[in-house]
């Protein structure tokens, strides 16, 4: 097993509740692996999995196991099979009931395939068990996402839904496949690459790629070959001692899409190419004048990965906008005001790191109005991407119009990104199947 140097928190030995770790892959055998290792290493370890293939029927099986075999096997009936009624009626009761009957035991949650860990992150913050938060009873200690090395680029460059792959959890699920693997590697605290090759070139490429969709993670690699079954404890131990009650996840931290907002690195600025993989970091005051940026949208994301950010548009001044990039198409959407737009007794509303982030960076005319964007993707011409960006922006002679004529801009987004009198400054959770 090797590692990048990325340091690793240290686990809070005050804390006595039961540590989670949560598991999540594309890869159901990858995760399956990792999940046997850690069980196989360490004794005091419940291993919790959910088999949602029949979720759209309303079943769900629920496995507990521990290191002497299967504790639990359990069919569940939803009242509506979605994944976050799964989340809301059986994950996160589970934990809880586990942590009262096994107080000594950490815990691994398996999520499903399709399951998205910032999910599980949202369903914690507003969902209570028996009348309390889930929080009270257990600690999710880190988000752990296994990446399987062989299929990991022919996932990252397909155009398929999960409903191509019969995939969805619900009729209404569209996900791409290459959006849910990104943002199981995007919101992971760990990052754990499952190799098969023995190419050289194939694995800096991917150790690249990797570094680059979520630098703020840490990087583990293991191979096939150590999955030699419960003997092979020393190579366990390893990742047990790299995986489990680590306290890497910080819960006030934001997800991807929000990085910016809240002061966060959003991406690495890295536009030389290594091998192949180049990273680019867009960032500017000047607001994007809506029908160029429009029409510049496919070429944008022509060689892209992945895209992702905050923008603003000089159209709708008021509104923060969401950009996603994955799977071959382009997601846009508003999250909240920025704080410029709102009066003073409504900054409350934001998070301490909003407001603070806001604060270091706020332009007299601006505000705290800026646009971050992050793009990733193989032999991306970097230079060329960000000329055709900066085309895309407000000229001089249109920054001197003003707010009031910016509004009269011809707009393809008008009334895309709406924003009401109870919308927060700001927040983000992935699209999840209702």
């Amino acid at each position: 097993m090797s590692t990048n140097p990325t340091a690793t928190a240290s686990a809070p030995d005050l804390d006595q509740r039961p540590a989670v770790t949560v598991l999540t892959s594309f890869s159901e055998a990858a995760a399956a692996v990792v999940a046997r290792q850690l069980l196989s290493a360490d004794k005091r370890l419940l291993v919790v999995c959910h088999d949602i293939s029949a979720i759209r029927s309303g079943r769900v099986r629920r496995t507990v196991r521990g290191a002497e075999g299967l504790i639990e096997d359990t069919a569940v009936e939803l009242v509506h099979g979605c994944v976050s009624c799964t989340l809301r009626e059986d994950i996160l009761p589970t934990l809880t009931r586990l942590a009262g009957q096994h107080p000594a035991h950490g815990i691994v949650l398996v999520l499903p395939t399709v399951v998205e860990p910032e999910a599980v992150a949202a369903a914690c913050a507003h969902c209570l068990v028996d009348g309390a938060p889930v929080t009270d009873v257990v600690r999710f200690d880190s988000y752990v996402t296994v990446v399987d090395a062989a299929s990991l680029l022919d996932d990252l460059t397909s155009t398929d839904d999960l409903r191509d792959r019969q995939l969805h959890a619900a009729d209404d699920d569209h996900r791409a496949v290459a959006e849910v693997v990104v943002r199981q590697i995007e919101y992971a605290d760990t990052v754990v690459s499952w190799e098969r090759s023995g190419d050289p070139f194939e694995q800096a490429r991917l150790s690249a790629l990797l570094y680059r969709l979520a630098p703020w993670a840490r990087h583990l690699e293991i191979g096939a070959k150590h999955d030699t079954g419960p003997q092979d404890t020393g190579q366990h131990g390893d990742l047990a001692a790299a995986l489990l009650r680590t306290g890497r996840h910080d819960p006030a931290a934001p997800g991807p899409l929000g990085r910016a907002l809240e002061g966060f690195p959003i991406a690495v600025h890295a536009p030389d190419s290594d091998c192949g993989v180049v990273s680019l970091l867009f960032e500017t005051r000047r607001p994007f004048h809506p029908q160029r940026l429009h029409d510049a949208l496919e070429d944008l994301t022509e060689d892209l990965l992945r895209g992702r950010g905050q923008l603003w548009i000089a159209s709708q001044p008021d509104a923060v906008v969401g950009f996603e990039f994955a799977g071959g198409g382009v997601a846009m959407g508003s999250l909240g005001y920025w704080l410029a737009a709102l009066p003073a007794d409504r900054w409350g509303e934001a998070s301490d790191y909003r407001r603070i982030a806001a604060d270091l960076s706020w332009d007299p005319y601006y505000g705290d109005r800026r646009t971050a964007l992050a793009f990733v993707g193989l032999r991306v011409d970097a230079t060329a991407l960000t000329d055709l960006l900066t085309a895309c922006l407000l000229t001089d002679d249109e920054i001197a119009d003003g707010f009031d004529r910016w509004r009269d801009l011809p707009d393809p987004f008008a009334g895309c990104f709406p924003l009401d009198d109870d919308t927060a400054p700001a927040h983000s959770t992935p699209a999840e199947p209702s």
